[in-house]
């Protein structure tokens, strides 16, 4: 079981899942909300666009509590075998409440401003990706509804990612977990 869960939060596109993939390349392992969602809609033979994701997360929510997806990785969290497990993508404090029943949470905020951030998701290539600025705008919209506000503004760290080189963001996150480790 590991020592510590790093949960990141932040908007979409805001850099998470770039450094999720950087601090697994240092030996951290990485679970994605996003993919527990993505999992269960191909689990109900759903199409994994963004509304049909939201939907799904938002029903998840409603059928089963504020930190349904939290729970649907919990027991791959407590099989984890390294000391630091990272969780890209919470957005809501019931998250982070299921995940402080495992062991030793914190809470790492990325902000980016919205012009780079639909600037990165534009090219991402994810299929619930938003095609255009209204899709973005309700997709933000989405977010801020389920929580991700709070869970930013009680981060432990934030990271501005306006001007970072990739390499700078994933060493200013290892910076901060080391640290966390002390």
């Amino acid at each position: 079981m590991p020592r510590l869960i790093v949960c990141l939060t932040g908007m979409p596109g805001a850099g998470k899942s770039t450094i999720a993939a950087g601090l697994q390349k240092k030996g951290f392992e990485s679970f994605n909300m996003g993919d527990a969602v993505r999992a269960e809609a191909r689990r109900r033979s759903m199409e994994p666009t963004g509304q049909n994701l939201g939907r799904l997360m938002l029903e998840l929510r409603e059928k089963n509590g504020p930190g349904a997806v939290a729970d649907l990785i919990k027991d791959q969290i407590m099989q984890s075998k390294s000391d630091v497990v990272v969780i890209d993508g919470v957005r809501s404090n019931a998250e982070i409440d299921v995940l402080k029943k495992i062991t030793q949470v914190k809470l790492l905020a990325i902000h980016a401003s919205t012009d780079t951030r639909y600037s990165f998701l534009s090219v991402r290539g994810r299929s619930d990706d938003p095609a255009d600025r209204r899709m973005f705008d309700e997709r933000d919209g989405r977010e801020i509804g389920v929580g991700i506000s709070a869970s930013i503004a009680l981060a432990d760290e934030t990271i501005s990612n306006n001007n970072f080189t990739i390499e700078q963001l994933v060493n200013t996150a290892y910076e901060i977990i080391l640290k966390w480790l002390k």
